[in-house]
């Protein structure tokens, strides 16, 4: 028999898990992974706002190494660019945030890559392409069609309610303008897997405000 597909975050974790995303320096990866994130995220899209080079991230994202899952974000990247991320020793997970198939997805699933797709929710038709992507964990966000997330828009929460209610074998994470301030409500509502926030608790893009993520955290944790 066959092992079920890995999932972002420990299935037995007994509570909500927070990704921190955008992450540009290690001096605020350290302090956000002491402050109890359970996943960070990197982007490494160049036309992101909170975009790092690998060669610069490589220092502290090795130091991070087994403490902490840490997820490159990517929009369409090309193959040779996953295999080198995953051969760095930089990254545990690939989030693939843009307009990548399902068969794409499939095909680098069969490969052994370990990814999940993150997908921007406008309507219940959202849902029903979300549902032909193979993998145990799915990252839904606002939709954004231009900006492939981080733009602080707010998704229909009702639409990630439909999705924890209709896949629960899967780790729904749920993301959009989220904020210390409506983190418990989301979660009250939705009730995902996980939560992953970048602009809602930034100084300015890539640059975290320590105060909120910790406030973020608790709540998330409180809720």
């Amino acid at each position: 028999m066959t092992s079920p597909a890995p999932t972002l975050f420990r299935p037995d974790l007994g509570r909500v898990a927070v990704k921190i995303c955008g992450i540009t320096n290690g001096s605020q990866a350290e302090a956000i992974a002491k402050a109890g994130a359970d996943a960070l995220g990197i982007n490494f899209w160049p036309k992101s706002k909170r975009f790092i080079a690998l060669e610069s991230a490589l220092p502290w994202l090795r130091e991070l190494a087994g403490r902490i899952p840490r997820v490159a974000v990517l929009v369409n990247p090309e193959e040779d660019e996953l295999h080198r991320l995953l051969d760095s020793g930089a990254i545990d997970w690939l989030q693939l945030h843009g307009d990548e198939t399902p068969n794409r997805v499939e095909s680098l699933t069969r490969q052994g890559m370990p990814v999940f797709k993150a997908l921007g929710v406008r309507d219940a038709g959202s849902l029903a392409e979300a549902a032909t992507y193979p993998g145990r964990t799915l990252l839904l966000d606002a939709y954004a069609p231009v900006e492939y997330g981080g733009s602080g828009h707010t998704m229909d929460w009702s639409l990630g309610a439909s999705a924890v209610a209709e896949w629960p074998e899967r780790q729904i994470i749920l993301a959009g303008g989220l904020t210390p301030g409506n983190i418990a409500a989301a979660i009250a509502q939705v009730r995902p897997a996980g939560v992953d926030v970048a602009s809602g608790v930034e100084v300015s893009p890539g640059v975290k405000d320590l105060e909120r993520v910790r406030a973020f955290i608790e709540a998330a944790r409180s809720a």
